[in-house]
């Protein structure tokens, strides 16, 4: 991980108008933005829409290059690419997730997933590729199978959350599920021998963690720490030992190793931990905050300290923020305010 001592500043690149209600979440495509291939971005919208952007190479501003609408009835509250950044899926408040894939260009709709009984709230694909979760407002977690030709299979309905799913993160590079809800909790489901998924982990406020809705979560690179947020206006690091885990000697619990508070002082809705080991997190007191693993070296375990704030990110809540998996420090946030922004995170020589 590259030093983070000294300044840093967010420069904002562009804004991006389009969406005509408010912008719930945004998510890079995985295979842009290297290698010559400009960034490409979705966003998707209380107005029933996606966007797709993309940077031109010439001029390096960002315009509308899809949008994927008439599927939807209801908010798209969730957007993912999958791992080969050719499959898009997307969740929303009509019970249904949508799988689109670019063909020639254009987007279409190959499979609607069905089964949720109202709104889904997040949609995720494993690290291969292989499996889909969605959660939703009815308390449930389905993890979907993908098959051939676009062929989707439910694989499980997980039932442990007892209020509303506000997300599901699969582990980047094991397949473990966590998830977290309204009911204060994050929970870790992993596959037994004979197929089965169930929970073998929640994290609560019995074990050092949140006191209100766990809002979303987000992996560190190697997958051994997982960020958390919430409305109790805190930030949770959790960590594991990584080693054991990859050794598949059964399951190895998490931990929390700290708590960042009185940072942000309205409900922190997003979390995202860049592959620099930046946080970055986005709350309903409409700013963006970075954090870092501070070098001081506790006794207690690792501690983090808040790098950079732009209390203005945004005129209303910032509800997504995520950094781009490409070359560049670009970190994309989306808002009630119905704009998406990129940012540039550079250190100040």
């Amino acid at each position: 991980m590259e030093s983070h001592d000294g300044e840093w500043s967010l420069n904002e690149l562009q804004k991006l108008e389009g969406h005509t209600d408010r912008v719930w979440s945004v998510a890079w495509n995985p295979a842009t933005g290297v290698a010559g291939v400009p960034p490409v971005l979705a966003s998707c919208s209380g107005d029933k829409t996606v966007r797709v952007w993309e940077q031109n190479p010439s001029s390096s501003s960002w315009f509308c290059k899809a949008v994927l609408d008439e599927t939807h009835t209801r908010t798209v509250r969730s957007c993912a690419w999958s791992p080969s950044g050719k499959l898009l899926a997307t969740g929303s408040f009509d019970a249904t997730t949508a799988i689109w894939e670019n063909v020639g260009g254009d987007f279409e709709c190959v499979s609607t997933l069905e089964g949720h009984e109202n709104e889904v709230k997040s949609v995720c694909w494993n690290a291969s590729g292989s499996l889909l979760a969605t959660c939703g407002r009815d308390r449930s977690v389905w993890i979907w199978e993908v098959l051939p030709g676009n062929e989707f299979e439910c694989a499980s309905v997980l039932q442990g959350h007892t209020q509303d799913v506000k997300m599901v993160q699969w582990h980047p590079t094991m397949d473990i599920l966590f998830s977290c809800s309204y009911d204060n909790t994050v929970k870790i489901w992993a596959e037994d021998g004979d197929d089965d998924w169930h929970c073998v982990q929640t994290l609560n406020e019995a074990n050092g963690g949140h006191t209100s809705t766990v809002w979303a979560l987000s992996f560190n690179p190697a997958g051994d720490k997982v960020v958390t947020c919430s409305d109790d206006l805190t930030i949770k690091i959790w960590g594991t030992d990584s080693r054991k885990m990859m050794s598949g000697d059964g399951y190895v619990p998490w931990n929390h190793l700290c708590t960042l508070s009185g940072y942000h002082d309205r409900t922190i809705f997003s979390v995202h931990w860049s592959r620099e080991g930046i946080i970055a997190s986005g709350a309903a007191d409409d700013a963006v905050r970075f954090f870092v693993e501070s070098k001081d070296g506790s006794v207690d375990g690792p501690s983090y300290k808040m790098i950079l704030r732009n209390e203005k990110a945004h005129d209303m809540d910032v509800n997504s923020v995520r950094w781009s998996p490409g070359e560049n420090r670009f970190l994309a946030s989306a808002s009630d305010d119905g704009t998406v922004k990129i940012w540039e995170l550079v250190p100040v020589i």
